[in-house]
């Protein structure tokens, strides 16, 4: 196998399990694998949606020429892009830069609201090396280094789950507030983001907040999550989380409750669920927390401990929640300690 070392302008954050450095050595053959790390040359140039995430959580813009070391993997997201791993590749072929933080693979779907995404041709497989004086090396891929996927659940704290109608409700800030809030009363806070594509940004806001550690699939050395597959990983992170013995574990779960990224398979799942011992929904506006909580009820036999997000915004929302809907209603910008509340009589009661 023909290699040769090359200089990389940007690392992107999907592959920080493999720890690359600016200078890697690649090779031309390469697995058209899910988690496989691909180095590419950037050939447009865009100027919206132009930004990359680097392993330090850095937001880093792309041009034209630029180097940048990705990771192939699938993306299915409502208001972004699609796209899939090819079924096979080689040096020269082309692919897309899928998100910011780096998943690579062939566009099937545009959002017009970002334009079409970053075109890059393919420079070879990035390897690793692995054994001391190894000189072949093999493919580098993002399962190497990551947590553990597991078939057994081996939580014993409690879990706070937030969820949310779709992506952009708010799922992220609610998260954050409450490990923010929970650690300012004492707490020791663990936190995750259990669904949804490679991104460090979400699990930095909650270690930014206060959380005493945060993982996500991707430490689990998945590229993005999907129904069927994501159990063993969820079950890994909470079991890795639940080691360190925190308090407890805030949950984000990516996306949508009815999208693509496997967040019905966690919240269907029993043993899971019996240790959720709360849940907060954030949703955009009032039809869609009327379509949660009848899908949380009927579909999953869950009860939503509060309510936030865009939907709590004023009193116009709110007043709906409570008065047709009968949930609590807290704004996690404004009214977090009242959303702390609620949270902590769930964990209060669950002790009890």
């Amino acid at each position: 196998m023909t290699v040769r070392r090359i200089q990389i302008n940007r690392v992107a954050s999907a592959t920080r399990n493999a720890g690359l450095s600016e200078e890697v050595i690649i090779g031309e053959e390469i697995l058209a694998q899910e988690g496989c790390i691909v180095a590419v040359r950037i050939l447009n140039n865009k100027y919206q949606y132009n930004t990359i995430e680097d392993t330090t959580g850095r937001m880093v813009k792309l041009h034209a020429g630029d180097t940048l070391a990705g990771v192939l993997g699938f993306r299915r997201a409502l208001k972004g892009y699609a796209g899939v791993v090819p079924e096979s590749l080689k040096v020269g072929d082309r692919v897309h830069v899928l998100n910011l933080g780096g998943v690579l693979g062939l566009c099937t779907a545009e959002n017009p609201e970002l334009g079409s995404p970053f075109e890059a041709e393919v420079l070879g497989a990035v390897l690793e090396f692995p054994d001391t004086g190894d000189r072949i090396g093999r493919p580098a891929s993002i399962r190497s280094r990551s947590i553990i996927p597991s078939e057994k659940l081996e939580l014993d704290v409690p879990l706070v789950c937030v969820a949310g109608t779709c992506m952009n409700s708010g799922k992220t800030v609610a998260a954050a507030e409450i490990v923010r809030g929970l650690s300012n009363r004492g707490k020791r806070v663990a936190a995750c983001k259990l669904t949804g594509v490679s991104l460090m940004r979400d699990t930095l806001a909650m270690t930014d907040a206060g959380a005493m550690a945060a993982a996500d699939f991707t430490d689990a050395g998945a590229v993005s999550t999907r129904g069927g597959v994501i159990l063993p990983i969820v079950r890994g992170i909470l079991n890795h989380l639940s080691r360190l013995k925190p308090d407890l574990i805030v949950a984000e779960l990516g996306d949508g409750i009815l999208g693509e990224y496997g967040v019905q398979d966690i919240l269907q799942d029993r043993a899971i669920m019996a240790k959720a011992v709360s849940h907060v929904m954030c949703a955009p506006d009032p039809v869609a927390i009327y379509g949660a909580k009848r899908i949380f009820e009927q579909d999953y036999q869950l009860s939503i401990s509060a309510v936030a997000g865009p939907v709590t915004d004023n009193s116009v929302g709110q007043d709906y929640i409570r008065g047709q809907l009968k949930l609590k209603a807290h704004n996690a910008r404004y009214d977090i300690e009242r959303l702390l509340d609620v949270v902590e009589g769930d964990l209060a009661r669950a002790v009890s």
